[in-house]
């Protein structure tokens, strides 16, 4: 036999706490359960006539770094930035020497 692992009162309160926020995923994270649960929820809470739920609770809650993440994520994004500057420059060069070396060479 299947044990119910979350009370019927918690199911109820976070299907509540998504409709009130709008985003059902945001929620499921907040309290450490699996989104696609709480989806799951809810959808079972409307074929027994609870609540209609929102479309805004399907959501997808926007990724927001943290201030040392984000600080990693820009100082990689300046190292890149100029990795990609020394290869286009290395690139211009070594086309140059292709020209200057075989006068027939034409770029298309």
């Amino acid at each position: 036999m299947r044990r119910n692992r979350y009370p019927k009162e918690l199911k109820e309160q976070l299907i509540q706490e998504a409709m009130e926020v709008g985003n059902a995923t945001q929620v499921a994270r907040r309290h450490g359960i699996d989104p696609k649960r709480l989806y799951y929820w809810i959808r079972e809470s409307q074929h027994k006539g609870f609540q209609e739920a929102p479309a805004e609770a399907k959501q997808i809650a926007p990724y927001v770094p943290s201030a040392q993440e984000f600080k990693r994520l820009e100082s990689e994004n300046i190292a890149l930035k100029k990795l990609l500057g020394e290869k286009t420059l290395e690139i211009q060069i070594l086309q140059d020497l292709i020209k200057k070396k075989n006068p027939s060479y034409r770029k298309n």
